[in-house]
Order: C-alpha cells, then sequence, then structure tokens
C-alpha cells in the first residue's frame, strides 16, 4: 500500500501530524501505532478518566518490557556496581504520552526556545513558537495574548472551590512563605504559586488522540489509522527512505510512502534509526548493523527532569473527596534556585493531595520537586540487539551535573519549613521524604490483592499516632529522615542519588541543530540529516527539554512542523 506520509507512533506528535496532514485532501496519511485505538465513544474508562493514576498504572497501555537506569552509569570502571534497572512507563496506546500522563498543560519559559535557537534549532525562539501554542489549545479560563481559543486541546484550572483541604492548605502556606500567586501558569513567565493547568475538560481527559483524532478527521478518506501495528523496520533505496515493515495483529505488511516520520518517542525514535543503521558508527559496527548514514548524536544526550518527593501523612478531612473532582494536582510552584548560574524559573514543586488509587495512597500527600531547567546531559539510549523486539538499553545519568543534585538538595531546604506553618500542621503530619521503589510499584498494580492490604494498612495509618509513626517508618520509609535530608549533607546527597527519578519527560535524543554541529541529527523542520524522505517529530529533537511537562511542547513541535512540511508540499 502506497502513501505520501507514513507516521510511526500514533502519540501526542503522531496525532497532530495525522491530523493536519490529511487536512488537504490530496495527501494520502497512515498513522502506525503499536498500542490498541481509543475512538470516540470508546476511550477506555481508565484514560477518560481525570486521575491520571488509574491508566498510568495500567500495563494495557505501556510497554511493559521497558526498563531503564536513572543513576550516573560508568563506563570506565569495570569494578562499579551495575546500575538498578527500573521500569519507566512509556506509553503504548493512540493518544502516547497524552493517554496516561498527568494532563499537566504547561509551556516552559521563553528563555527555553531562545536556546533552541541559539543552541542551532533555527526559526525556534520563543515568538516563534507562541503561536503555535496558541493554536493546540482551546483555554476555558483566560483570553488574552499568551492564549489561544480555538485549539483542540481544552486548557483550564480546577476551581478552588473544588479543592480539597490539602490544596487549600497548601496555597495558605506559600502565602505564608512569602510566594506570589499567579493566577495563569503559562501566562507571564515569572516565579509563583498558581493552579495546574491541565489537558481537560468537563472532569475527563482530553489526549492528542481524543483532540485531533476526532470522528470527522477519523471521515477522511486519505486518513488511514493502524492500531496494533508494530513498524519492525525502515525500508531505503539507497540513502532515501521509502517506507516501513510491520506487524499488523501480528500478520507482516508493508507499506510505502514518500516521506517515513518517526513520532515515537525519545526512547524508540532513535531505536529505529539505529536499527536502520543510523547513528553511532562504533555503536553500530559493535552490533554488527551495517553504517548507513553516520550520525554521532543518535541516541545521545538523552534527557529528564530528576526528581524527588517529600511525603506526609494527610488527616481525613484534608483528603481528595472525589466529590467533585478526582483530580490530585491542583497546585504548582517555581521558583530561582539562583545556584550554578540556573536562569529564573528553574526549579518546579507540585503538591500532590494523593499519592496514589488506593486507601493508603489517598492518606498520603507530596511534593514533587524536580529540576524544571536540567543540566545533565549524559543520558544516550543504544541497541542491546539489532533485533527489533529486543527494547534497547537506556541511561539516563539523570544527577550527571552536580548542579542539579545541588539545587534538589537546596530545593529540600526550602521545602522543609512548609510543614511548620500553620496551615500545614492543621492538615498533616509526620513528613518524611519519599522513594518511588519497586515496593511502592508493585503495590500500586491495581488487583484485589493490593486493595484489601491497602486498606488494611489505611485502617492502622488512621490509628493511634505512635502506631503510624512505626509504620511509615518501618514500611515506607527507606532509612532517611526529613531531618537528615534537611540538614546533613552526606544523607541528602544519598538519599537524592537513591531516589531520583525522571519524570516521564524523556527528551532530546535525535536533537535539532545547525549543519555545523556534529551532534545535530535532525534539521530544523526534523529531517534526519543525509537520508532522503525520513524525519523525527517528536521530544526527541528537543535541543534541550524546556521548563515544562513535555506534553504540550510536543503538541507545539509537531504543529509547527506540520506547517513546514505543508508549505514544502
Amino acid at each position: 500500500m502506497n502513501f505520501d506520509y507514513i507516521i510511526v507512533g500514533g502519540g501526542s506528535a503522531g496525532s497532530v501530524l495525522g491530523n493536519r496532514l490529511s487536512a488537504h485532501g490530496n495527501k494520502k496519511v497512515l498513522i502506525c501505532e503499536a498500542g490498541q485505538d481509543t475512538p470516540p465513544g470508546q476511550v477506555p474508562k481508565e484514560i477518560l478518566d481525570s486521575y491520571s493514576g488509574t491508566a498510568y498504572l495500567d500495563p494495557r497501555f505501556h510497554w511493559t518490557e521497558l526498563k531503564v537506569s536513572t543513576e550516573v552509569v560508568s563506563h570506565n570502571n569495570p569494578d562499579a556496581p551495575k546500575p538498578r534497572l527500573r521500569k519507566y512507563e512509556q506509553a503504548r496506546v493512540l493518544g502516547g504520552g497524552s493517554s496516561i500522563n498527568g494532563q499537566m498543560a504547561n509551556r516552559g519559559a521563553p528563555t527555553d526556545y531562545d536556546e533552541w535557537q541559539a543552541r542551532g534549532a533555527a526559526g525556534w525562539a520563543w515568538n516563534d513558537v507562541l503561536p503555535y501554542f496558541r493554536k493546540l489549545e482551546r483555554d476555558l479560563d483566560f483570553d488574552d495574548e499568551w492564549h489561544g481559543k480555538d485549539g483542540p486541546i481544552p486548557i483550564r484550572r480546577v476551581p478552588k472551590a473544588q479543592w480539597p483541604g490539602h490544596a487549600k492548605a497548601l496555597a495558605e502556606a506559600f502565602d505564608q512563605s512569602g510566594y506570589k500567586y499567579l493566577p495563569d501558569q503559562n501566562g507571564f513567565f515569572e516565579d509563583g504559586y498558581f493552579p495546574v493547568t491541565i489537558s481537560n475538560a468537563q472532569e475527563q481527559r482530553v489526549s492528542a488522540a481524543i483532540g485531533y483524532l476526532t470522528a470527522d478527521v477519523r471521515k477522511r478518506e486519505n486518513l488511514t489509522i493502524s492500531t496494533n501495528t508494530q513498524v519492525t523496520e525502515l525500508l531505503f533505496e539507497d540513502l532515501r527512505c521509502v517506507g516501513v515493515k510491520a506487524l499488523v495483529n501480528g500478520r507482516p505488511t508493508e507499506f510505502r510512502g514518500q516521506e517515513v516520520i518517526l513520532s515515537s518517542g525519545a526512547i524508540h525514535s532513535p531505536a529505529h534509526l539505529l536499527r536502520a543503521g543510523i547513528g553511532p558508527v562504533g555503536h553500530l559496527r559493535d552490533l554488527g548493523i551495517p553504517v548507513r548514514q553516520a550520525l554521532a548524536g543518535v541516541g545521545q544526550r538523552l534527557m529528564d527532569h530528576p526528581s524527588i518527593a517529600l511525603a506526609s501523612f494527610l488527616k481525613p478531612g484534608a483528603r481528595v473527596t472525589n466529590k467533585e473532582t478526582r483530580r490530585h494536582l491542583f497546585l504548582a510552584m517555581r521558583y530561582s534556585s539562583q545556584l550554578g548560574g540556573a536562569p529564573p524559573g528553574d526549579m518546579f514543586v507540585v503538591g500532590a493531595s494523593k499519592t496514589s488509587w488506593h486507601a493508603v495512597g489517598e492518606q498520603i500527600a507530596s511534593f514533587i520537586l524536580f529540576v524544571n531547567k536540567t543540566y545533565s546531559e549524559t543520558g544516550q539510549v543504544r541497541l542491546r540487539t539489532p533485533n527489533w523486539a529486543d527494547e534497547p538499553e537506556v541511561e539516563f545519568n539523570l544527577l550527571s551535573d552536580k548542579r542539579d543534585l545541588d539545587r534538589i538538595a537546596d530545593g529540600i531546604r526550602r521545602l522543609t519549613p512548609l510543614y511548620d506553618t500553620p496551615a500545614m500542621r492543621q492538615v498533616m503530619s509526620d513528613p518524611f521524604p519519599a522513594s518511588y521503589s519497586d515496593k511502592v510499584r508493585q503495590v500500586g498494580v491495581i488487583n484485589t490483592k493490593n486493595r484489601i492490604l491497602t486498606s488494611v494498612m489505611a485502617k492502622l495509618l488512621d490509628g493511634p499516632g505512635f502506631l503510624r509513626r512505626i509504620l511509615i517508618e518501618k514500611l515506607i520509609m527507606e532509612g532517611f529522615t526529613q531531618d537528615g535530608v534537611c540538614n546533613d549533607e552526606e544523607e541528602a546527597e544519598a538519599f537524592i542519588r537513591k531516589a531520583a527519578v525522571g519524570v516521564w519527560h524523556a527528551s532530546c535524543s535525535c536533537r535539532m541543530g545547525a549543519d555545523d554541529d556534529p551532534m545535530a541529527v535532525t534539521d530544523s523542520a526534523g529531517r534526519v540529516r543525509g537520508i532522503a524522505g525520513l524525519r523525527v517529530v517528536d521530544a526527541s529533537i528537543f535541543p534541550v527539554v524546556p521548563c515544562a511537562n513535555t506534553n504540550i511542547p510536543t503538541i507545539m513541535t509537531a504543529e509547527k512542523i506540520a506547517d513546514a512540511i505543508l508549505a514544502n508540499t
């Protein structure tokens, strides 16, 4: 079968491209998505849920075999301990990450995109990308120069009247600590706290697939959406990509196209290129893959935002009740650390008013602290084998730049005093440093056993204070104390290095850049250097990860490159 455009991956970027490129009826467009469809009227209730924990923890929507390392990996010391492998919840479903994520709809700082241009991505400065942020959104709360009103993705904020007691107390604590209230996170960029912007309408998630691949769009005769379709190989004639091989519901199929667009994310897009012989010469030769095009940057400089959590027990009256909203993230805050030469707004904190779907999760609130402006850029994606069925080797090296660790330690010292504000003391107790450990992941799996186990544990936690403290220390904490990580530099560093994880913002592994940049994989329109008929359009082409959750910047990127593609047709 022949198409003008074959899009490999139906995630956030792929959904945008499928809509925009098929809007011109003379162009045949194919979306290949490895996961299941989410058609209008049949979207799984777990995906529609305004609380993201249900879809995020559901293995039906994941690459279940994907595991990554987050700690700094030493390749020069053969005696160094092997890094721990962690499950990394990458979406395998139409809509991609936007179908399982926390629905946080922030853009980042204007300085992020000016840096993109400075790093060689011509035409990607803030003034160039703002029109596309406006194009994608339908802001339900604000109508000004910052916002769009007609886009496919509704953007809103949960009104204060629907906040649980924890969120209201957190707002008071921020006020009492001198932080400025900002009604609009995506307005003028400055430090302060604000209601979290979400891609959500009428208490339901609106993924990129829901927003862009509507019933009317699906009626287009020139658009084909092929789900349960695993692309296994890119097809070439010399240095031109001419199509893909795929398994469609397990059956081998071949698709031919004028242009192939990889939108498989910052882990799987570089893996497709590497298997095709496009990437670092040494790595390809080690695997016996013939070098088609030497591009040293493929899979290199992978980034994410390193984060830790500080948790506490939440008193019954302050918990999320689900009466008006199932959301768990209501308030966030950004601040400037003024450390390591970081730009303004380099740090981000979100308050979680519950931490999981189960009974214990409803009793635990947390601060999720992450480095918004990340300096660690030594992560990488490499192949374990040339076999398409084997997941790649992924090393994030999250704290390879010590400035990131130092700013997390500083953030712990800034946040800890909030627990002593009158507002916070009224609603919570027993603060402790938290870890997203394998034990926490296992209990987070949605099943009857965990529902019973956590119900019993929750009753005990609501019992006498001395019993609660013992249970938290013995069953939840991992040897670190709030006082220790706040006041002891060695304990703080040990905790951060053990507990730091990414926040599922994998990016930058196929970066855009200038012609003279040896590490640039794509040009400013996503075209793979030295290969005709092949582009990458997803978070992997970011020159540097922005100070934001990456879903909305990914949608913006796809909108902008869709315009560039159509301008050349």
